[in-house]
Formats: C-alpha cells, sequence, structure tokens
C-alpha cells in the first residue's frame, strides 16, 4: 500500500483491499462508493456492482481514497470482455501486476459508456452552471444529456480511432506506457485505439532498442495507411537518432529537446491534414484532433451554430485555434471582404497557422495567450467581432477570456470543449455576464476513455 503516514498514524492502518458496493458514475472517469463513511473514488468498476477493490492512493486521515475494481463480486449487465489486456484491471491484479491507463471505459459496453458520459455532462452542467439541459439524441434516454456516437468508416466497435499516440519507454528500454496516476512503466506491444498506421508502428518500435529515448510521440495523418507517419522521440539526440534510422522507410523522425527545441532526424517534420479539401500543415509537435473522424464532425457541427449568424463582410475570431482548423470555416465564411482573427499560445502552432493562411489576406494570426492577446487584437478590429469561436485546452477558457470575449459584444460564440467540468464552469461565467446557452451538442470522440466532446452555442440573453 502506497499511503503515507498522516498524523503519526501509520500507512499500515490502510488496508489493501477493500470490498465496495459502487455507486454512481463521476467526472474523471471513476465511481463513487463509500467505505466506513469514507468516499472511494473506483476506476475500473460500474454503478451497482460489488467488487473487490485494491486500494491505490490513500492516506488514514484522507477524505477521499482511490481504488481499482480487482475482482468483481457482483457483475453488471453492461460489462464487458476487455478489448485489450494490458489495460483489464482484472487480469493485471490476478497477474499481481497494474493496467496501463488510457482505456479506462474498456469494459464498458458501448451503448452504456455514452448513458455514462450523458449523465456525468448533465451533472457538471447542473452543479458548477446551474443549468438543466436534456438533448434526445440516438434514441439514448437519459436525463440531462445525451452523447452521439460518432460516424466512422473504420471499426463499428470503438477501437481504431487514434491518429496520435504517445509512448514512454521501460528502463529495460522498450516501449511502455504509464499506469493511471503513477511513474509505473508497463511494456506494451499494441494500442488497439489507434489507428492501423500507429499500431503497425508500436510493432516495430516495440522490438527496437529504446535505452535513451524518454518519450515517444506517434503520427498518422487523417489515419490513412501508408501515409506519411510521424514520430518525435524525445531524450537523448544520439539514441533519438539510432532508433530514427531503423523506423518503416517512408516514415518521418525528428527528436525533441526542451532546451533546444525540434530537429529533423529523417522525411518532414510535419504533416499534412486533409479536411474537405483543404490541407493543414501541422507540426510534428504541434495540436490536431486526434480522432480521425473529429476535424470533419467538428466543423460541421460549429458551421451549423454559425450558419445563420455569420455571413460575407463580417468579422470573426478563432480563439486557441491551434493550425487553425476553425479559422478555416471562418474564413470561408465571412470571404474575402471579412475579417477573421486567429489566436494561438503555442509559437509553433500559431506558426503553422501563418502558413497555412498566408494566402487568405482575411485572416489575422496573432501568436500569444488568449487572456493577454485577445483584447488589443479585437481593437484592430474596431472593437466588436460578429462571432467567436473558442475550442481551449482542457482547463478551459476562464472567467478572464469570457469577459473580454462577452465584451467584444458577438452576436454568437461556439465553444468547442474536450472537458465537461471546465465547459460547465464556462458556461457559468457567461451568464453571469448575460448569456445564455442556446444549443448542445455532445460527441463520443475518445470511445472507451471517460472523455467527450461538446459544441455548444452561447447566445447574448433577452
Amino acid at each position: 500500500m502506497n499511503g503515507a503516514a498522516v498524523g503519526g498514524e501509520p500507512a499500515a492502518s490502510v488496508p489493501d483491499r477493500i470490498e465496495l458496493t459502487v455507486g454512481p458514475v463521476a467526472h474523471g472517469g471513476h465511481c463513487v462508493a463509500r467505505y466506513e463513511g469514507r468516499v472511494v473514488f473506483v476506476r475500473h468498476a460500474l454503478p451497482g456492482e460489488r467488487v473487490l477493490a485494491a486500494v491505490t492512493e490513500a492516506d488514514p486521515g484522507a477524505a477521499f481514497w482511490r481504488a481499482d475494481a480487482a475482482t468483481i463480486l457482483e457483475s453488471s449487465p453492461h460489462r464487458v470482455p476487455h478489448f485489450w489486456p494490458a489495460a483489464d484491471a482484472q487480469l493485471a491484479y490476478a497477474a499481481g501486476g497494474v493496467p496501463v491507463g488510457g482505456a479506462e471505459f474498456g469494459h464498458i459496453a458501448l451503448l452504456e459508456q455514452h448513458r455514462l458520459k450523458a449523465q456525468v455532462l448533465a451533472e457538471q452542467l447542473r452543479r458548477l452552471a446551474g443549468q438543466e439541459w436534456d438533448i434526445p439524441v440516438e434514441d439514448v434516454p437519459v436525463a440531462g444529456a445525451s452523447v452521439e456516437p460518432v460516424p466512422d468508416p473504420g471499426p463499428t466497435d470503438g477501437l481504431g480511432w487514434r491518429t496520435r499516440a504517445g509512448f514512454t519507454v521501460s528502463p529495460a528500454g522498450r516501449l511502455g506506457m504509464y499506469a493511471h496516476r503513477s511513474e509505473r512503466i508497463l511494456p506494451v506491444d499494441d494500442m488497439p485505439l489507434a489507428v492501423p498506421a500507429i499500431r503497425e508502428l508500436a510493432r516495430d518500435l516495440h522490438g527496437l532498442d529504446l535505452h535513451g529515448v524518454q518519450r515517444i510521440d506517434l503520427t498518422a495523418p487523417g489515419g490513412e495507411a501508408g501515409g506519411e507517419a510521424f514520430v518525435l522521440l524525445a531524450g537523448e539526440r544520439s539514441a533519438a537518432a539510432r532508433v530514427a534510422a531503423e523506423l518503416p522507410d517512408g516514415t518521418s523522425a525528428a527528436h525533441k529537446s526542451a532546451s533546444r527545441g525540434m530537429h529533423r532526424l529523417r522525411g518532414r517534420s510535419w504533416v499534412s491534414e486533409n479536411v474537405g479539401g483543404r490541407y493543414f500543415r501541422v507540426s510534428g509537435e504541434g495540436f490536431w484532433q486526434i480522432h480521425r473522424s473529429a476535424p470533419e464532425l467538428l466543423s460541421e457541427a460549429v458551421r451549423s451554430m454559425l450558419t445563420d449568424g455569420l455571413g460575407a463582410g463580417q468579422r470573426a475570431a478563432d480563439l486557441y485555434a491551434g493550425a487553425g482548423l476553425f479559422t478555416a470555416l471562418l474564413a470561408d465564411l465571412v470571404g474575402p471582404a471579412g475579417r477573421v482573427l486567429s489566436i494561438e499560445g503555442s509559437p509553433v502552432t500559431s506558426k503553422d497557422a501563418r502558413g497555412n493562411f498566408r494566402a487568405e489576406t482575411q485572416v489575422m494570426v496573432r501568436p500569444g495567450r488568449v487572456d493577454r492577446v485577445l483584447r488589443s487584437a479585437v481593437s484592430e478590429l474596431g472593437g466588436r467581432l460578429d462571432a467567436v469561436i473558442l475550442d481551449p485546452p482542457r482547463a478551459g477558457a476562464g472567467r478572464a477570456v469570457v469577459r473580454q470575449i462577452a465584451s467584444s459584444k458577438p452576436g454568437r460564440v461556439v465553444y468547442v470543449s474536450c472537458d465537461p467540468a471546465s465547459f460547465a464552469r464556462d458556461v457559468k461565467y457567461f451568464a453571469e455576464a448575460g448569456w445564455q446557452l442556446k444549443q448542445l451538442r455532445a460527441f463520443d470522440l475518445y470511445p472507451h476513455t471517460h472523455h467527450l466532446e461538446t459544441v455548444a452555442l452561447l447566445v447574448p440573453g433577452d
């Protein structure tokens, strides 16, 4: 047991295994249970199950503990065999180990995953934003909100969707992944959530000596097999060069250093993404949506919320713009006579955006943190915007950015979010500024994980 002593009480007083009856799902990939009056956050379980849980984080005096469902004593009807043995908690604990992270909902039937994610979204909106929301979508009857499966030409089992995947390296110099909330590295030779091109690369890397490399990020643009796959290697430069030389033909590779940035080792230092016939250059360390269907799906969802409120000659902003996925959408809607402000905090990704829109004079790319750049950039457009899209990182936008958006008096704001808690908090900030949530859609862009994506339309209050 890895609990620490609190107030002189020895950590040994924390049991290694506890029997629990599992309660409701909660944000973060776990369910809530209680043990002797204490809250326990349990992963790899389902509501209603009775489990023998391995305590993973606990202090005797702590208000809550964390645990993994190691043995299922009474199973939910929604439990299915896990698709990935390395991430299967029951298999791992039976063998005396722990599961890798990254597929914490893999034991749950897909339709039930959608219901649970919908419950989490509804609960976050209710608790943090004071909003009651109902979206009857895809015949998933749940109070609060529902989550749409993603139309995808690939597998229908929720596998094979990741176009980007990150790995670490075990002390033995083999490809690995971390256990959840742990520094423990577990060897892996596959990643079933990834597209075939990444799975093939992972198998190739599994057979190599990776000593001297610390992290490996794999990219397969668009998920297409045989495409320009890219490998980013962090660690010793000589080790990265050695590994890059052994990669399959047609694979690009670069070395990433904390002090010197990215250095190309072979092939390109970037990949090309195609969305609706428009190509985006994305640096190897730049941001792009990881589900292969996400760029087109999200673009369509955002466009549907903007079409009636934004037209030729108007002014709009894309905040946390990345390489410019939504900037492109805005540029098309406002046309050459309009103006589009594109703000991105990463210098690398902002440089990508500048290159992607070099020929479109209506686009103004402004690098820098949104909270520091937005006000002065909007002043260049006369102090007002007609529409705003924001797609912030998991931490959300925050009160200061919401206030700046509201002060630019747009007719509508489309908020794309990957975290229901920060989204709900920002909806509350918009409400405090006099705005209301008018439309909301949620997508299961991350099957077999607890994550989901939302697209929301906010408008000024009456």
